[in-house]
């Protein structure tokens, strides 16, 4: 079991892979540098998510970076020993197996509303997926901080964009502050409307 602190480097972008990594406490933001130094975040994870699984498909480095957003608790899988469980341990497997596909879902959408919605539509959803909408244990209220600055490189615009439709969707009461960030189901409506 590894922890980390909060804004440390699970692992880097060009670093070797080779080990799975599961989440088990915390949440951890995975992001992505181009050659000129843009960062693009293409998710924030929470806990019983798999990352760094690229090791099994023989992908010799990170492609990506993994930095803990607040303290977190990670269980680190050598690539030999999560290909034996795998093989070994059917009821392992078929959560590993449903848990990618899920996530390759998640990608492919991801992928469509990059492509076709507005960056206020982006970020709806991104704000619904952090608050877990739709999922069984199904949260309201983000428990992570997440920085405007986060949002705009997760959406693919500028943290002022960001703050503008905050703002809107507050006044519009899809958000609220109290305590934290609060999503509202009526978020969906943006989502919804064309």
């Amino acid at each position: 079991m590894m922890s980390y602190r909060k804004g440390h480097a699970i692992f880097a972008q060009g670093d070797d892979c080779q080990t799975v990594m599961y989440l088990r406490a915390g949440a951890v933001k995975i992001s992505v540098n181009s050659s000129t130094g843009k960062e693009a975040v293409i998710a924030i994870l929470q806990p019983g998510a798999f990352f760094g699984e690229g090791c099994i498909a023989g992908q010799p480095v990170r492609v990506a970076t993994a930095t803990a957003m607040e303290p977190v608790s990670i269980l680190e899988i050598e690539k030999s020993e999560m290909i034996r469980v795998i093989h070994e341990e059917p009821e392992f497997a078929d959560r590993f197996v449903a848990y990618m596909l899920k996530r390759n879902v998640r990608i492919e959408e991801d992928l469509i509303d990059q492509l076709f919605n507005s960056s206020e539509k982006r970020l709806a959803r991104a704000l619904l997926l952090i608050a877990r909408y739709g999922n069984e244990e199904k949260a309201e209220k983000i428990s992570v901080k997440v920085s405007q600055q986060v949002l705009a490189e997760m959406v693919g615009t500028t943290r002022g964009r960001i703050s503008f439709f905050m703002n809107k969707f507050r006044k519009l009461g899809f958000i609220t502050y109290n305590g934290g960030l609060h999503v509202n189901d009526s978020l969906l409506r943006v989502i919804l409307h064309d």
